[in-house]
């Protein structure tokens, strides 16, 4: 049996979970999810740590492996780290297994990988930088439009003449924002603009990735607003992609989930590796 926790410290949010593996069982005991907000990510890596390990009555000398990803290589108590192309896969293969793909969107780029039913990194494709389809310019235009993030999706999903943003770069994507909203166009109709703007550049991450049927789990911090979601599965009609996107109300876990297993997967081969020497 192998305790393991996975970390994962994004650009605005850090999730903590907590397995406990034996044989192919994977058992789940605890989460935590803390929105950075200027707050010292390496503290709350070990509040999340601490507090998973409270919420399921685990002792901190019980866990065998303490796994990061994302920001989290420079986490000092922790075993080891892994790159979060393979967590985030893995860690979707874990909330819904038979998936083709993930889209992970987070706080500052998009990205789509291309995965075997193991969780195995087949091909991915990332947004860059600057471009207008992540989470933290999203958050900044609900910011200007005096939209909580909560009221994003419906208010999105609302819409009925969507005014679409054509800028990638962030900065002249808000301008565009700003034109519009002098123009008077609806906040509806400008959220769901922007969703079908991410819609269409991540529909694209996913045809070049190679990925032409099956089933692709959004993850990271827009996993569940239903906006986007609706959007891109609008743009797969569209481009006639053969691709149902989906969601999972653990989806911003994925990450954590992923690092979590691997560590679990490395502590085992460790250990065989150990008493083979013996």
């Amino acid at each position: 049996m192998t305790i393991t926790i996975g970390i994962d410290i994004g650009s605005g949010a850090v999730k903590s979970t907590l397995f406990r593996v034996e044989g192919g069982k994977q058992e789940w005991l605890a989460k935590r999810c803390e929105r950075i907000r200027r707050r010292d990510p390496m503290t709350l890596a070990q509040e999340g740590r601490d507090a998973v390990l409270q919420e399921a009555g685990i002792a901190p000398e019980e866990v065998d492996y303490i796994a990061t990803t994302g920001e989290g290589e420079n986490v000092k108590f922790a075993t080891g780290h892994f790159y979060s192309m393979t967590t985030h896969a893995r860690g979707g293969v874990f909330l819904h297994p038979g998936i083709s793909a993930v889209v992970d969107i987070g706080a500052l780029n998009g990205r789509a990988i291309y995965v075997d039913e193991r969780g195995k990194v087949l091909a991915y494709k990332m947004t860059s930088q600057c471009a207008s389809g992540s989470g933290q310019f999203l958050e900044n235009i609900a910011r200007y439009l005096g939209v909580a993030i909560e009221e994003i999706g419906a208010l999105s999903c609302s819409s009925k003449e969507p005014e679409k943003v054509s800028s990638i770069c962030a900065v002249l994507a808000e301008t565009d924002v700003i034109n519009m909203v002098s123009r008077g166009i609806a906040t509806p109709d400008i959220l769901k603009g922007i969703h079908l703007s991410m819609a269409s550049r991540i529909v694209k991450l996913l045809k070049v990735t190679g990925i032409k049927q099956g089933t692709a789990l959004l993850t990271g911090g827009l996993a569940l607003d239903i906006g986007l979601l609706a959007a891109i599965r609008e743009e797969m009609a569209n481009e006639k992609v053969a691709v149902e996107a989906t969601s999972h109300q653990d989806s911003i876990y994925a990450g954590a989930i992923g690092a979590a297993l691997w560590g679990a997967f490395r502590h085992e081969r460790l250990r065989e590796l150990e008493c083979a020497t013996a």
